[in-house]
């Protein structure tokens, strides 16, 4: 499909556009004031106090949620650079795939998300046993921040890198 907002030109990145050469980024670029505000936000949460393995299985989660190529793609390469498995990333798809308590917790955050847009009572018990509550606010700001960047991406028609 054809962007319905075209990547700002290469000759117009800022300097951290130009480290990171991504489509999204180019894409958001075109509104200076909040792709500035929306780096700060997102750097905020991919270097937050939660394991990387967890943002890793809660955002590739929320990627497969969202049907958005691009989000899926650009997780799946966050994750392997994080070490993920490739056979771990690709069952994350998979709904009733076996996982660890404290991944299954992570997976459940993002299930009840997309699901209900709530968290159960039990996966929020479940979460007050295994992080402190400044933990638990950046999974759900982590979850809810990619679906809706999920939706603009989809929305934008932004292409995935070739």
């Amino acid at each position: 499909m054809k962007p319905r907002v075209r990547p700002l030109p290469r000759g117009e990145w800022d300097d951290f556009t130009k480290s990171s050469p991504y489509n999204v980024f180019a894409t958001l670029a075109r509104h200076p004031l909040l792709y500035e505000a929306w780096r700060r936000f997102d750097a905020a949460l991919q270097d937050g106090t939660l394991p990387a393995r967890d943002r890793a299985l809660a955002t590739l989660r929320t990627a497969h949620h969202s049907g958005s190529a691009y989000e899926w793609a650009r997780q799946a390469r966050r994750a392997r650079e994080k070490g993920l498995p490739a056979q771990e990333i690709e069952l994350v798809r998979a709904p009733d795939a076996l996982w660890s308590v404290e991944d299954q917790l992570v997976l459940q955050v993002a299930d009840d998300l997309h699901y209900a847009g709530d968290l159960t009572d039990a996966t929020w018990a479940a979460l007050c046993d295994r992080y402190d509550e400044a933990g638990r606010i950046e999974l759900v700001l982590l979850v809810a921040h990619h679906a809706a960047l999920a939706l603009v991406v989809r929305t934008l028609r932004v292409r995935t890198e070739e």
